[in-house]
């Protein structure tokens, strides 16, 4: 039969482990090298690169913002050619284009503005 000695057990779920009980199940992965390594390459990377967590998440909802951004003015821009179009094509649209936006009017005529 084999012996393991280097063998950690976990103990049951449903026990209570104080802080002491945990640590002798952690103390074994920071002896090992590898292991610390690894857990200092991570805490490196996570907080104190350049390309962090937080760069990466603050990024990444900049990145999202902006694409919402291009789909809204994409969508302006596809309206204002569209309006351009009916401007360009009758004259009656672009007087009343002129009235409703600029308040222009004729000699003859009074404005009265109503607000909303």
């Amino acid at each position: 039969m084999y012996q393991l000695k280097n063998f950690v057990y976990l103990p049951q779920k449903n026990k209570a482990m104080g802080y002491k009980e945990k640590f002798r199940y952690v103390l074994p992965l920071l002896r090992n090298k590898y292991s610390l390594t690894f857990i200092i390459f991570f805490v490196w990377v996570i907080f104190f690169d350049s390309n962090n967590l937080y760069n990466r998440i603050k990024n990444l909802n900049r990145v999202h913002t902006l694409e919402k951004e291009i789909i809204f003015y994409n969508e302006k821009i596809k309206n204002d050619r569209v309006q351009l179009e009916e401007l360009k094509s009758n004259p009656a649209n672009l007087e009343k284009f002129a009235r409703e936006n600029f308040l222009m009017k004729k000699d003859n005529e009074d404005i009265f503005i109503v607000g909303d």
